[in-house]
């Protein structure tokens, strides 16, 4: 009886030292806590932006445009000219200068079609 009695103590305290926890605490953490909790962040000062903030200015009333006194006169003046082609010719010749330009569409067909000539190799 008496190995009985010494085995269910023993399943006892075993039992009990299982379930039991031990409740730590972290000292250092509490005081980082309660100061994090206890701090009161500075109140800015009222001219604080005067430095770094420029001041807002409308800007100036945009005049509204105007038409000329003899429009009509003016659009006839336009009609009655003529572009001239040269000023074209003089830009198209400059944009694209090396290249064949307007030689028509069977021109850049031929170039197409043409053989290219394959670069020797030497080893």
């Amino acid at each position: 009886m008496s190995s009985m009695k010494f085995l269910r103590q023993v399943a006892r305290s075993a039992r009990t030292f299982s379930t039991t926890s031990v409740a730590r605490k972290d000292l250092v953490q509490d005081l980082y806590v309660k100061e994090l909790k206890a701090y009161k962040a500075p109140s800015p000062a009222k001219d604080a932006h005067v430095g770094s903030v420029k001041v807002f200015s409308l800007p100036a009333v945009p005049k509204p445009p105007t038409l000329p006194i003899d429009l009509a006169a003016e659009l006839t003046a336009y009609d009655a000219t003529e572009p001239t082609k040269a000023d074209a010719e003089v830009v198209s010749s400059s944009a694209h200068a090396g290249e064949d330009v307007g030689k028509g569409a069977d021109a850049f067909l031929g170039f197409l079609e043409a053989d290219v000539k394959q670069a020797e190799v030497h080893h």
